[in-house]
Protein backbone atom coordinates (compact mmCIF):
# COMPACT_ATOMS: atom_id res chain seq x y z
CA UNK A 1 0.00 0.00 0.00
CA UNK A 2 2.77 2.45 1.00
CA UNK A 3 6.39 2.06 0.01
CA UNK A 4 9.28 4.42 0.68
CA UNK A 5 12.47 3.89 -1.29
CA UNK A 6 15.80 5.53 -0.40
CA UNK A 7 14.20 8.54 1.25
CA UNK A 8 16.53 11.39 2.23
CA UNK A 9 15.51 14.65 3.91
CA UNK A 10 18.01 17.35 4.76
CA UNK A 11 18.32 21.05 5.47
CA UNK A 12 21.22 23.20 4.32
CA UNK A 13 22.97 24.72 7.33
CA UNK A 14 25.95 26.94 6.68
CA UNK A 15 26.74 25.24 3.38
CA UNK A 16 26.48 21.72 4.89
CA UNK A 17 23.63 19.23 4.77
CA UNK A 18 21.99 18.47 8.11
CA UNK A 19 20.21 15.16 7.55
CA UNK A 20 16.83 14.51 9.16
CA UNK A 21 16.23 11.21 7.29
CA UNK A 22 18.91 9.07 5.68
CA UNK A 23 18.21 6.32 3.16
CA UNK A 24 14.89 5.21 4.65
CA UNK A 25 13.27 2.15 3.05
CA UNK A 26 9.88 1.03 4.33
CA UNK A 27 6.83 -0.95 3.28
CA UNK A 28 3.49 -0.62 5.05
CA UNK A 29 0.72 -3.04 4.13
CA UNK A 30 -2.99 -2.26 4.11
CA UNK A 31 -4.57 -2.92 7.50
CA UNK A 32 -1.32 -2.74 9.48
CA UNK A 33 -0.97 -0.87 12.78
CA UNK A 34 2.58 0.44 12.83
CA UNK A 35 4.29 2.25 15.71
CA UNK A 36 7.28 4.50 14.92
CA UNK A 37 9.65 4.99 17.86
CA UNK A 38 12.95 6.71 18.49
CA UNK A 39 14.53 9.49 20.58
CA UNK A 40 13.73 13.16 20.01
CA UNK A 41 15.34 14.41 16.82
CA UNK A 42 15.44 10.95 15.21
CA UNK A 43 13.17 12.03 12.33
CA UNK A 44 9.91 10.38 13.45
CA UNK A 45 7.58 13.33 12.82
CA UNK A 46 9.31 14.19 9.54
CA UNK A 47 8.81 10.62 8.34
CA UNK A 48 5.11 10.78 9.30
CA UNK A 49 4.68 14.13 7.53
CA UNK A 50 6.25 12.73 4.36
CA UNK A 51 3.95 9.68 4.43
CA UNK A 52 1.00 12.03 5.08
CA UNK A 53 1.98 14.32 2.16
CA UNK A 54 2.49 17.31 4.47
CA UNK A 55 6.20 17.41 3.57
CA UNK A 56 8.35 15.94 0.83
CA UNK A 57 11.84 14.45 0.77
CA UNK A 58 14.86 15.85 -1.06
CA UNK A 59 15.56 12.45 -2.61
CA UNK A 60 13.87 9.08 -2.98
CA UNK A 61 10.59 7.58 -4.18
CA UNK A 62 7.23 7.30 -2.43
CA UNK A 63 4.64 4.87 -3.80
CA UNK A 64 1.07 4.98 -2.51
CA UNK A 65 -1.22 2.36 -4.06
CA UNK A 66 1.32 2.00 -6.89
CA UNK A 67 1.29 5.72 -7.72
CA UNK A 68 4.64 7.50 -7.60
CA UNK A 69 3.43 10.32 -5.37
CA UNK A 70 6.42 12.63 -5.74
CA UNK A 71 6.01 12.73 -9.53
CA UNK A 72 2.35 13.68 -9.38
CA UNK A 73 0.94 17.16 -9.88
CA UNK A 74 -0.11 19.08 -6.78
CA UNK A 75 -3.82 18.61 -7.55
CA UNK A 76 -3.55 14.80 -7.73
CA UNK A 77 -1.48 14.73 -4.53
CA UNK A 78 -4.17 16.75 -2.77
CA UNK A 79 -6.77 14.25 -4.04
CA UNK A 80 -4.80 11.32 -2.60
CA UNK A 81 -4.54 13.12 0.73
CA UNK A 82 -8.28 13.85 0.80
CA UNK A 83 -9.25 10.34 -0.33
CA UNK A 84 -6.89 8.27 1.80
CA UNK A 85 -5.34 10.18 4.70
CA UNK A 86 -6.47 11.34 8.12
CA UNK A 87 -4.13 13.13 10.55
CA UNK A 88 -4.27 13.30 14.35
CA UNK A 89 -1.87 15.76 15.96
CA UNK A 90 -0.51 15.97 19.50
CA UNK A 91 -1.59 19.62 19.73
CA UNK A 92 -5.13 18.83 18.41
CA UNK A 93 -5.07 21.66 15.79
CA UNK A 94 -8.76 22.36 16.25
CA UNK A 95 -10.05 25.69 14.94
CA UNK A 96 -10.81 27.83 18.01
CA UNK A 97 -13.53 29.89 16.31
CA UNK A 98 -15.53 26.81 15.25
CA UNK A 99 -17.77 24.59 17.38
CA UNK A 100 -17.13 20.88 17.81
CA UNK A 101 -19.62 20.05 15.04
CA UNK A 102 -18.11 22.66 12.71
CA UNK A 103 -14.58 21.36 13.34
CA UNK A 104 -15.66 17.83 12.38
CA UNK A 105 -17.39 19.22 9.30
CA UNK A 106 -14.28 21.06 8.00
CA UNK A 107 -12.61 18.20 6.03
CA UNK A 108 -15.99 17.24 4.54
CA UNK A 109 -16.36 20.71 3.01
CA UNK A 110 -13.05 20.17 1.19
CA UNK A 111 -14.35 16.85 -0.11
CA UNK A 112 -17.16 18.73 -1.83
CA UNK A 113 -19.97 16.77 -0.17
CA UNK A 114 -23.54 18.07 -0.11
CA UNK A 115 -24.73 19.79 3.05
CA UNK A 116 -27.19 16.96 3.87
CA UNK A 117 -24.45 14.30 3.52
CA UNK A 118 -22.09 16.31 5.70
CA UNK A 119 -24.73 16.76 8.41
CA UNK A 120 -25.40 13.00 8.48
CA UNK A 121 -21.66 12.18 8.77
CA UNK A 122 -21.11 14.77 11.52
CA UNK A 123 -24.13 13.44 13.45
CA UNK A 124 -22.76 9.90 13.10
CA UNK A 125 -19.31 10.96 14.39
CA UNK A 126 -20.78 12.89 17.33
CA UNK A 127 -22.83 9.82 18.25
CA UNK A 128 -20.00 7.34 17.72
CA UNK A 129 -17.61 9.23 19.97
CA UNK A 130 -20.19 10.12 22.63
CA UNK A 131 -19.87 13.88 22.16
CA UNK A 132 -23.39 14.81 20.98
CA UNK A 133 -23.80 16.98 24.08
CA UNK A 134 -20.61 18.89 23.20
CA UNK A 135 -21.48 19.67 19.57
CA UNK A 136 -22.12 23.41 20.13
CA UNK A 137 -19.14 23.99 22.43
CA UNK A 138 -15.88 25.58 21.35
CA UNK A 139 -12.46 23.89 21.80
CA UNK A 140 -11.51 26.09 24.78
CA UNK A 141 -14.58 24.76 26.63
CA UNK A 142 -13.32 21.15 26.38
CA UNK A 143 -10.74 19.15 28.32
CA UNK A 144 -7.59 17.96 26.55
CA UNK A 145 -9.00 14.46 26.21
CA UNK A 146 -12.24 15.77 24.71
CA UNK A 147 -10.32 17.97 22.26
CA UNK A 148 -8.28 14.97 21.13
CA UNK A 149 -11.46 12.92 20.62
CA UNK A 150 -12.84 15.75 18.45
CA UNK A 151 -9.53 15.74 16.53
CA UNK A 152 -9.87 12.00 15.92
CA UNK A 153 -13.55 12.34 14.94
CA UNK A 154 -12.55 15.05 12.46
CA UNK A 155 -9.75 12.87 11.05
CA UNK A 156 -12.14 9.92 10.63
CA UNK A 157 -15.10 11.87 9.24
CA UNK A 158 -13.65 11.60 5.74
CA UNK A 159 -13.33 7.79 6.08
CA UNK A 160 -9.54 7.68 5.57
CA UNK A 161 -7.84 4.42 4.62
CA UNK A 162 -4.74 5.56 6.55
CA UNK A 163 -4.76 7.29 9.94
CA UNK A 164 -1.52 9.06 10.82
CA UNK A 165 -1.10 9.97 14.50
CA UNK A 166 1.75 12.11 15.83
CA UNK A 167 2.12 11.52 19.60
CA UNK A 168 -1.70 11.29 19.87
CA UNK A 169 -1.69 10.86 23.66
CA UNK A 170 1.21 13.23 24.40
CA UNK A 171 -0.98 15.85 26.13
CA UNK A 172 -3.37 13.43 27.85
CA UNK A 173 -3.42 11.74 31.24
CA UNK A 174 -2.89 7.99 31.36
CA UNK A 175 -6.61 7.10 31.48
CA UNK A 176 -7.46 9.35 28.51
CA UNK A 177 -4.41 8.03 26.66
CA UNK A 178 -5.53 4.44 27.17
CA UNK A 179 -9.02 5.25 25.87
CA UNK A 180 -7.54 6.80 22.71
CA UNK A 181 -5.27 3.79 22.13
CA UNK A 182 -8.17 1.36 22.61
CA UNK A 183 -10.13 3.41 20.09
CA UNK A 184 -7.27 3.12 17.58
CA UNK A 185 -7.08 -0.63 18.16
CA UNK A 186 -10.81 -0.94 17.46
CA UNK A 187 -10.56 1.19 14.30
CA UNK A 188 -7.73 -1.01 13.07
CA UNK A 189 -9.26 -4.39 13.92
CA UNK A 190 -12.94 -3.72 13.17
CA UNK A 191 -12.82 -1.06 10.44
CA UNK A 192 -9.56 -2.13 8.80
CA UNK A 193 -8.03 1.37 9.05
CA UNK A 194 -4.26 1.34 8.50
CA UNK A 195 -2.68 3.22 11.42
CA UNK A 196 0.79 4.71 11.60
CA UNK A 197 1.55 6.31 14.94
CA UNK A 198 4.62 8.12 16.23
CA UNK A 199 5.06 7.58 19.96
CA UNK A 200 7.60 7.83 22.79
CA UNK A 201 5.53 5.42 24.87
CA UNK A 202 6.48 1.74 24.79
CA UNK A 203 3.03 0.92 26.18
CA UNK A 204 1.36 2.73 23.26
CA UNK A 205 3.79 1.23 20.75
CA UNK A 206 2.71 -2.26 21.80
CA UNK A 207 -0.79 -1.59 20.45
CA UNK A 208 0.82 -1.78 17.01
CA UNK A 209 1.44 -5.02 15.15
CA UNK A 210 4.92 -3.79 14.22
CA UNK A 211 7.45 -1.34 15.65
CA UNK A 212 9.76 0.73 13.44
CA UNK A 213 12.70 2.26 15.29
CA UNK A 214 14.53 5.32 14.05
CA UNK A 215 17.89 6.62 15.21
CA UNK A 216 19.59 9.68 13.71
CA UNK A 217 17.24 9.59 10.73
CA UNK A 218 17.85 5.93 9.89
CA UNK A 219 15.65 2.86 10.35
CA UNK A 220 17.46 0.54 12.77
CA UNK A 221 14.57 -1.89 13.18
CA UNK A 222 11.41 -2.49 11.16
CA UNK A 223 10.35 -5.89 12.47
CA UNK A 224 7.46 -7.05 14.65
Amino acid sequence: MIELKNIFKWYNVGGNRAFVLKDVNLQIQEGEFVSVMGPSGSGKSTLLHIIGLLDEPNEGAYLCRNEDVLKLKEKRRAEIYKQHMGFVFQAYHLIDELTVAENIDTPLIYKGLKSSERKAIVADMLDRFGIVGKKDLFPNQLSGGQQQIVGIARALAGKPKVLLADEPTGNLNSKQGEEIMELFKKLNQEDGVTIIQVTHSEKNAEYGSRIIELLDGQVIQAGS
